[in-house]
């Protein structure tokens, strides 16, 4: 244990290395941040038992750093995985353990495409003790020896000042002068790792890197039932399925008991090993829980995500049934206007609506101009009123004729904005359910039978979109459209 000039007790130093080799680094990286938490977590429990005085305690993330002395000549094709010049950059990085792949691909970019050495060293951001216990199962806290001391006189806490979307956000350039390897601290990392366990009664290592969005929980039966039968295929690449509860099955017949009470959010996990699988949350319905979803699982950098929900279809030529596959977004939601005001454009991504008109042709076998017969293409409206339709509609109804729309839902602009806001590739199939415009609700009976005929092939066509996108090279997938003018080299 290393005491520092002002009295706090600390883990002993670990001297900073520079590497060529990026698993070399990751086992460096590791090696300071199972330091780091081992010693919070031991000084905790002392303290917890009196077996220690309330002195002060403090230990420190892990930090990738990288200088370059000249602009190098990078493939322009390439959005990730260079820095834009010469300069000093640095990022916080946590669960190496959970990130390992994700960090050692980032890192062999930087030393192939720079042809320089990755420094690895002990930074001076310190771990909040929360986030340091997370997983500590031998770990009891009790309200009583809680009450003994108070928490942030003797480990640090997390600070909201710091754990920030300003990199995202354009807001700065990084912790320090030097400019931001990545889009995330390490404390707002932690901070989402936390909170995504909370809201979807998950843990993170199970989410893999294509995730789809539902509003409606008759999507997870269909999941469970799809998951079921590739399975139960000895030539399928997925391996197992986890459920909420983190409840993990390999076999087809296995049973499956979910917790009673479910979660804001629950989630469901289609594995692979390389965790190119596909994960399910049902966000329900609203903006802002889209928004709390994409916000937490934006740091576990997906590969793509998607929409694939119920909407109000507004135009007359629609059936109920019909998919509307979107191009664009009127973005009345308003929970994202202080982080991407509604004046940004949010594009659509030529890969993956590529994907997504393919994946509906190859799932209801109709192609061509035949295909215009199910799905429109056309502006999706998101709004934050569900009952829009029961005020004077005159203004909304006019507004979503000038903007052309062709759907209405609550939850699909959200999760697009924040998909081009976080860097990750996006898209939207939507199904119509109802046309308020024209007096076409479900009716009593109506509502079993549609979901029954039409969940099944808009779930398989989602995921059919996921194994499209799987099989694309990560680098063409992850379009310039979504990088801004300096970005971090860190996808």
């Amino acid at each position: 244990m290393y005491e520092t000039p002002n009295r706090i007790l600390t883990p002993e130093p670990i001297e900073t290395k520079k590497f060529h080799d990026a698993n070399d680094a990751w086992e460096h990286i590791n090696s300071i941040y199972t330091s780091s938490i081992a010693f919070l977590r031991s000084k905790f429990q002392a303290v917890l038992t009196h077996q220690l005085g309330h002195q002060r305690y403090r230990a420190f993330y892990p930090e990738i750093r990288l200088t370059t002395t000249k602009y190098d000549q990078i493939d322009s094709r390439l959005s990730f995985g260079h820095v834009p010049g010469p300069g000093r950059y640095s990022i916080t990085v946590t669960r190496p353990d959970l990130f390992k792949n994700y960090l050692t691909q980032q890192m062999a970019l930087l030393i192939e495409n720079h042809k320089v050495a990755i420094e690895v060293a002990v930074s001076k951001t310190a771990i909040p003790i929360h986030f340091a216990l997370i997983g500590a199962t031998d770990t009891e806290i009790t309200s009583d020896s809680a009450a003994n001391f108070v928490l942030r006189d003797i480990f640090d806490v997390p600070d909201l000042g710091t754990t920030n979307d300003d990199i995202v956000n354009g807001l700065n350039t990084g912790e320090t002068e030097e400019e931001a390897l990545g889009l995330f601290t390490a404390e707002r990392v932690d901070y989402s790792l936390a909170r995504l366990a909370h809201y979807t009664a998950t843990d993170p290592e199970h989410f893999q890197n294509f995730v789809l969005f539902t509003n409606y929980q008759f999507y997870v039966s269909e999941f469970e039932k799809y998951a079921r039968k590739v399975l139960g295929d000895p030539l399928s690449e997925y391996t197992s399925f986890v459920g909420t509860g983190n409840v993990e099955i390999t076999g087809p017949d296995a049973e499956i008991t979910y917790p009673t009470k479910l979660p804001q959010m629950p989630s469901y996990h289609l594995k692979r090993p390389d965790g190119k699988g596909i994960t399910l949350v049902n966000i329900g319905v609203g903006p802002s829980n889209a928004k709390t979803a994409t916000d937490h699982i934006a740091v576990l950098r997906p590969h793509a995500w998607l929409m694939v929900g119920h909407c109000a279809g507004l135009r007359n030529s629609q059936s109920l049934g019909d998919f509307v596959l979107a191009h664009a977004y009127l973005r009345e939601d308003r929970v994202l206007d202080d982080d991407l005001p509604a004046w940004v454009p949010v594009p659509a991504l030529a890969e993956v609506q590529i994907a997504l008109e393919k994946a509906v042709a190859d799932i209801t076998e109709v192609s061509g101009f035949e295909l215009k017969q199910i799905m429109r293409t056309g502006t999706v409206a998101t709004v934050d009123n569900r009952n829009w339709e029961l005020r004077d509609n005159s203004g909304p109804v006019h507004r979503l004729s000038q903007s052309r729309a062709v759907a209405l839902d609550m939850e699909s602009a959200t999760v697009a904005a924040n998909g081009y806001r976080f860097r990750v590739p996006y898209g939207t199939l939507l199904c119509v359910s109802d046309k308020p415009l024209h007096g076409e609700l479900k009716l009593p009976g109506m509502a079993s039978s549609f979901y029954n005929t039409q969940v099944s092939r808009h779930l398989l066509i989602g995921i059919r979109t996921m194994e499209l996108l799987c099989e694309m090279p990560l680098e063409r997938l992850q379009s310039r459209k979504l990088r801004s003018f300096n970005e971090t080299a860190f996808l």
